[in-house]
């Protein structure tokens, strides 16, 4: 029997008005994007820590730091692929990997599947390995006044 191991990946990042707005490797057009050390996409940000914390590794704060210049800017794709080069440094493979982003806008209907294929293509896998859905919180929260957004993430991972 193969070892299995989960990980479970939140971010969350305010609006911010003259960055573009990046989810799961995508631009949309937006009036704000998120204020980030990076390129602030959530979805990407949670899927690095699920992965990292199914490995039993660090975490984005720690691989990543936002007190290094190196990765101000920085695609968030590229992180997420630097990421699961050390998960699988250390032995591990994504079996599957299930995101959510928590908010009201934008809408991703249309760009789902463009999501799953830049985020499943940054792990060197097929797009059917990656999931990004959306939820709202019917106006509650941080989110729900449209202040920002957030996204979770869950990794399950085979030694």
């Amino acid at each position: 029997m193969s070892e299995l191991r989960v990980g479970i990946g939140i971010d969350a990042h305010a609006f911010a008005a003259g960055v573009p707005l990046v989810l799961g490797g995508v631009a949309f057009e937006h009036p704000r994007g998120l204020a980030g050390h990076s390129d602030g996409d959530v979805i990407a940000h949670a899927l690095i820590d699920a992965l990292l914390g199914a490995a039993g590794l660090s975490d984005i704060g720690s691989l990543f730091p936002s007190s290094d210049e190196r990765w101000k800017g920085a695609d968030s794709l590229d992180l997420l692929a630097r990421a699961y080069g050390e998960v699988r440094g250390a032995g591990w493979a994504l079996v599957n990997a299930d995101c959510i982003l928590v908010g009201e806008e934008p809408r991703i209907a249309e760009r789902r599947a463009e999501m799953q294929e830049r985020l499943a293509a940054a792990l060197a896998l097929e797009p059917g390995r990656v999931t990004v859905r959306a939820t709202t919180t019917d106006r509650l929260g941080f989110a729900g006044r449209g202040e920002g957004l957030a996204a979770q993430a869950v990794a399950l991972l085979e030694r």
